[in-house]
């Protein structure tokens, strides 16, 4: 969902000129479809629609709510690897055995903690400030402005409570035209109510609609959620890789999953 190619395709994507035709105006299903498809999905108060400029700010503090909530998890998924647990251990014990000192020890194992969550959270810092400098820069350019690409929000009462967005995957030695799904978000209050299955379903038919014959995306090992919501919407785990160095070292890897459309598995 969120890793990948995603980032050099955004700076591409911000860089295109917002002339063009908006490929999402062009579908062939229009907003109240959206909302009549939501409806059948859950009754909850809300109705998917496109993105407008007006949305920004809270889309962009969903998105970085939605990566940085992570950070606990992570935390506790690299506090059970056994590597970890010698460096939190050994350290502490080895400077005690050396000065004979218990508070010098223990000093030493908690600014080990607070050095070890620095360095869990930095990562996920990180990837939210890429995006924030490449397509989540301008949504409207690098996601509206082109043909087969195309941002969604939940709204209800006034307020987006959920996004999701979709861009053609850029890969010219793929024989398949395929959709990648980015940037799927729910407030915490609204989770459980159906909203990411709908916006998911949204870029599925968006997909069939504009003649796509896969969606792909990428989502991390520490967000269960999603990996639990995926194949339960029919998605296919395809490959499983490390996006950098530093997450091969807290033993995190990217996963991807791939959704092929009825429609081109026909043809």
């Amino acid at each position: 969902m969120w890793w990948g190619r995603n980032a050099e395709r955004g700076r591409t994507q911000a860089e295109r000129p917002s002339a063009a035709r908006t490929e999402c105006r062009d579908a062939h299903f229009s907003l109240v479809d959206f909302e009549n498809q939501t409806q059948k999905f859950s009754m909850a108060p809300y109705h998917i629609r496109k993105y407008r400029e007006s949305d920004r700010q809270r889309v962009l503090g969903l998105f970085s709510q939605g990566m940085i909530e992570h950070v606990p998890s992570a935390f506790r998924h690299i506090l059970k690897l056994p590597r970890t647990l010698m460096l939190l251990l050994g350290g502490p014990l080895a400077l005690f055995l050396v000065s004979g000192s218990w508070l010098l020890a223990l000093v030493a194992g908690l600014t080990l903690l607070a050095a070890l969550r620095h360095f869990i959270k930095y990562p996920w810092t990180k990837y939210v400030v890429d995006a924030l400098h490449t397509d989540m820069s301008d949504i409207t350019k690098s996601y509206m402005s082109e043909r087969g690409s195309c941002f969604w929000v939940a709204e209800s009462e006034g307020q987006v409570v959920g996004t999701v967005g979709a861009l053609p995957m850029e890969e010219p030695s793929l024989r398949k035209k395929q959709l990648q799904l980015l940037r799927l978000s729910v407030a915490l209050e609204r989770r459980g109510e159906g909203i990411a299955k709908a916006l998911v379903r949204t870029v599925l038919q968006f997909a069939r609609d504009q003649g796509y014959s896969e969606v792909v995306l990428y989502t991390s090992a520490m967000q269960y959620s999603a990996l639990a919501l995926y194949p339960r919407l029919g998605f296919q785990k395809t490959h499983e890789y490390f996006y950098s160095r530093i997450w091969v070292l807290m033993a995190i890897p990217v996963i991807q999953f791939s959704y092929p459309l009825p429609s081109a598995q026909a043809s």
